[in-house]
């Protein structure tokens, strides 16, 4: 399938003006807002149909954070979208200097399946507050979220504007293969590497929100008790597929059977002594990364769970030790209720094991101890991350959100996202007034004087 038509449309749409005036973005984005909040119950029961996700999960990881950054977005989008002064060299005296922000144009979305609302909306959010007009392209996997997500951007807003095109690989494969003036993808490292390809053809800038294994490292001096709930909590969010889910832990040798106690005291606490009958405990996607995780299961020793419901696609949390880096858990990101624990003796060692493994989407970082948590920051390099808990960082629209190296590239939330969506002009306005001669042929010794004297 062709989408030449609609980008077309698009395209016109965008250098009509429509999209360039703060107030018309704004109205926009208010109007989101509006039925996202009139149709709270709606989402969730997709999310619910999905993913299995309680209402609680559903409001706290995507209804919130997108109403969040909304408003955190109108409060802010004037100013903005103000073009900025900046100083001026006194060589190009008499003038002004100044960024202009610009919209791109056209900006294609990419969203995965699994915060199918949350990944979709947030970069939209920023599309639009950049005035761009967008192409959204939502997860096959997650059904009746990407057709809610169409019904919505269907009913506030004409396809010449924001349009949704679901589907699977077909599409994306059409998708990518026209120009876009910008592209923001949410996925795989495979699929981010596919995108980044297609839109080499076109020389269009990409973000890759992409992942990889995130470390969690415990080290002695941690409050193994509070380390392990707030491990726990981040890792099995999702039922664990979550791209700044903790993947594997780095524990201390002298605190390591205590961390494994508190965390399966921690996931009997939340989930109770059979969690796939928790109505809490969201479900594996699909059959194949079921059985992808059912494999992944049998490295190491099972120190809890194991367990799993074909028939829900739900498995238990599950805690391996024994692991190696060769074990097959730890060549690829887990995208599961999977936990395997590796042992450190000093700090050090366990910076090595990091550094020497690709940078990693975020990494998070239990101590009490300021110098070992000051070492850590400096030494290794990581998209984001917590010390003394775990996804949390995500969840602020103060701070941007992106990975570095093979986690991806690019940032958003907050500030970021319009800056993301927006190309910042360099402008110079020179004044009629005075004309400065140095610069003009024939060029004079004397003149060379003069200017050594501003640069």
């Amino acid at each position: 399938m062709e989408y030449k038509a609609l980008i077309h449309a698009q395209r016109a749409f965008y250098h009509s003006g429509a999209t360039r005036s703060t107030a018309f973005r704004i109205r926009q984005l208010t109007r989101l807002n509006d039925w996202i909040s009139g149709h709270e119950d709606e989402i969730t029961e997709a999310l619910r149909a999905d993913l299995h996700k309680s209402r609680l999960e559903s409001y706290a990881t995507e209804i919130g954070i997108v109403k969040e950054e909304i408003r955190y977005t109108i409060k802010h989008l004037r100013k903005w979208a103000r073009p900025k002064m900046v100083p001026t060299p006194l060589a190009q005296f008499p003038a002004k200097s100044f960024r202009y922000p610009e919209p791109y144009g056209v900006v294609l979305i990419m969203s995965p399946w699994n915060y199918p609302f949350q990944l979709t909306v947030a970069p939209l959010v920023g599309a639009i507050c950049a005035g761009n007009c967008a192409v959204v392209k939502p997860s096959a996997y997650s059904g009746k979220t990407s057709a809610l997500l169409k019904r919505m951007l269907g009913e506030l807003f004409e396809e010449k504007y924001v349009a949704v095109i679901e589907g699977g690989r077909k599409e994306n494969e059409s998708l990518l293969s026209e120009k876009f003036d910008y592209i923001f993808f949410t996925g795989s490292v495979t699929v981010g590497k596919l995108v980044m390809e297609k839109a080499s053809a076109h020389l269009t800038p990409v973000s890759l929100e992409l992942g990889g294994k995130s470390p969690c490292i415990v080290d002695e001096t941690a409050d193994i008790r509070l380390a392990a709930k707030r491990i726990i909590w981040g890792k099995m969010l999702n039922s664990g597929q979550t791209c700044v889910a903790p993947d594997y832990i780095l524990v201390q040798k002298s605190v390591k059977d205590k961390l494994l106690k508190q965390m399966v005291h921690q996931i009997e606490k939340m989930y109770g002594k059979e969690p796939l009958l928790s109505e809490d405990y969201p479900r594996i996607i699909n059959e194949k990364h079921f059985q992808r995780l059912l494999g992944l299961m049998e490295s190491g020793r099972k120190v809890c769970g194991g367990g799993a419901n074909r028939a829900a696609l739900q498995i238990a949390p599950t805690i391996l030790e024994d692991v190696t880096w060769e074990s097959p858990v730890m060549q690829e990101e887990i995208f599961g209720p999977l936990l395997p624990v590796l042992t450190f003796y000093d700090l050090q060692e366990a910076i090595r094991m990091v550094n020497a493994r690709p940078k990693p989407l975020a990494l998070y970082y239990f101590t009490k101890d300021r110098a070992r948590e000051a070492k850590l920051l400096r030494s290794v390099s990581y998209g984001g991350g917590c010390i003394n808990d775990t996804v949390a960082h995500l969840a602020t629209s103060y701070m941007p959100f992106g990975g570095v190296g093979s986690s991806g590239m690019g940032a958003y939330h907050g500030k970021d996202s319009f800056d993301t969506f927006t190309h910042y002009k360099s402008i110079m306005k020179k004044s009629c007034l005075i004309d400065i001669p140095f610069r003009y042929a024939p060029f004079k010794d004397s003149n060379l004087k003069w200017i050594k004297k501003f640069m």
